[in-house]
């Protein structure tokens, strides 16, 4: 969503690299391109007044002025002030004292709320809470029977007396709902209620009734992140009309300029919580204004990775694999098999991609990515036998033949899947034994390797020192240098002795080929 403003935002960077000084022209520019790149993002105009005069004022000011940096200064100032339009430091819900926590989710119609429903009981009962999902959505035809499928497919159950589709009292439903939540001691008690089209004062009441009924602890407004501008009106009619304590983004992964995700805050004072990036239910996540920021300045979102990483990967499985990868194991097609099936727990290859710092310069070819990929070579792991798994060796032409059948591809794609693996694996041992220090697969980092380009070329040797043509002299030269190799241990570091072979590291260009 942010890919635009943070291609113009890094591009305004790039003429303050350099400088050892930055003058008011270079900053009045630099905050100029911020300006425009905020307002063509859909950023709301005040929002964006107040940013562009705050990177200003702290621009001109002393720490940029004596900074070694200057550059990074600025960068380090426009960070900051993102960090603080997207909301500080971020909320956690808050749970009451008797239990059980009504949440109540007011919006739009379409911004998500029944599914995002189903999300955050989901993420809840993930952290050890016990929801109910109650159906006050009477309004919208099959609202009823759609949060009761999500709600399924979350493992949360649903309260749902009435059928909807026009039919029923939504006040009366939450309020039943919150007592059953009581009676049967659910910790928190998730509200969804109808959506609005536009300001409509009719549903506007609908929701400040089921407010007052419920009473609850914290009401979440549902936010579409693409709707740009318009978020501004609806947040302030929301506000005025039932009150909320807090937003929740959605579609956060659509294409549009993502001004809403800036200005929300801003406008109505209240922090963003959660985000919703995609349609399944673990697309989920709580909202960091940090961390967005670092994503939109291509800084990448290292501990959100970490995070996913860490529920998807099971801990004594991880420790097991390094253990046999630095000892005398061997890697198997059946690990890889393993741990790709972890790696896909993590949910999209693409998101988990673009959380690394500096993916916006390879964007084309982050959005060329197939994930389909990953299900081929998946298929072709699953057409071999358990021997020919653990001894890819014994893959000859009639096997390779078999496997392409099996798995809908070519001979080729298997050879060359079985090439990349064992590059990989020895790769994964060099790092594994010699903790990617000091070691022969530094050939696989940008800048080595026998294809890298840009490698720094070794300088020309010297030709060695002429004999003197003094007889006395030369026969003195001629014993010093057999006293220098008498004295040389064989095998030296440098070079003396007998030549140890040397393994030649499969390069970055081929490691890229295997992970694509």
């Amino acid at each position: 969503m942010f890919a635009n403003l943070s291609d113009r935002l890094t591009a305004s960077f790039k003429q303050l690299r350099g400088k050892g000084r930055l003058s008011e022209a270079d900053i009045d520019a630099t905050v100029a391109e911020i300006r425009r790149a905020l307002l063509d993002a859909d950023v709301a105009l005040p929002v964006v007044r107040t940013f562009a005069a705050n990177v200003r004022e702290r621009a001109k000011s002393a720490e940029v002025s004596q900074a070694l940096r200057p550059a990074q200064q600025v960068i380090k100032i426009v960070n900051a002030e993102l960090v603080e339009i997207l909301g500080g430091e971020a909320r956690d819900l808050r749970f009451a004292k008797h239990p059980p926590t009504v949440i109540m989710l007011a919006g739009l119609q379409g911004a998500g709320k029944t599914t995002l429903a189903a999300k955050l009981g989901r993420w809840l009962r993930e952290q050890g809470h016990t929801p109910l999902l109650v159906a006050s959505d009477l309004q919208r035809p099959n609202a009823v029977t759609q949060l009761q499928v999500v709600g399924e497919q979350a493992g949360v159950p649903v309260w749902a007396p009435e059928p909807g589709n026009g039919v029923g009292d939504p006040v009366a439903v939450a309020r039943s709902g919150v007592q059953h939540a009581r009676d049967k001691q659910y910790s928190v008690v998730i509200v969804d209620t109808a959506g609005r089209l536009g300001v409509d004062a009719e549903m506007m009441q609908q929701a400040a009734d089921i407010r007052d009924a419920t009473s609850p602890d914290e009401i979440l407004f549902v936010l579409d992140a693409m709707i740009g501008q318009d978020a501004v009106t609806t947040a302030n009619a929301f506000a005025e009309g039932v009150g909320f304590t807090g937003v929740v983004l959605t579609k956060l992964d659509g294409d549009a300029r993502g001004g809403a995700a800036l200005s929300v805050r801003g406008v109505t004072g209240k922090p963003v919580m959660f985000a919703s990036t995609g349609e399944k239910l673990t697309d989920f996540e709580r909202f960091h204004a940090d961390r967005m920021a670092s994503r939109i300045l291509d800084m990448g979102d290292i501990l959100t990775l970490i995070e996913q990483a860490e529920r998807a990967f099971d801990a004594e499985e991880a420790e097991a694999m390094a253990a046999k990868l630095a000892g005398d194991g061997d890697f198997t097609l059946q690990d890889f098999l393993g741990q790709l099936n972890q790696l896909k727990k993590m949910g999209s290859m693409k998101k988990m991609l673009g959380m690394l710092p500096g993916m916006g310069q390879m964007r084309e070819q982050l959005e060329n990515f197939d994930e389909r990929e990953v299900d081929r070579v998946e298929a072709i792991v699953h057409s071999m036998t358990p021997a020919e798994r653990t001894n890819p060796k014994i893959l000859n032409g009639s096997r390779r033949q078999r496997i392409a059948k099996g798995s809908g591809t070519t001979v080729a794609e298997i050879n060359s899947l079985v090439e990349r693996f064992d590059q990989a694996k020895t790769m994964m041992r060099q790092m594994a034994r010699g903790g990617g220090k000091g070691m022969p697969g530094m050939g696989m980092m940008p800048g080595g390797g026998k294809k890298a380009k840009g490698r720094m070329q070794a300088p020309p040797k010297k030709g060695k020192k002429g004999k003197s043509g003094n007889p006395a002299k030369r026969a003195l030269q001629e014993q010093q240098s057999a006293n220098r190799a008498a004295q040389a241990p064989a095998g030296s570091a440098f070079g003396l002795g007998q030549p140890q072979a040397t393994q030649e590291m499969p390069d970055l260009e081929e490691l890229q080929k295997y992970l694509r």
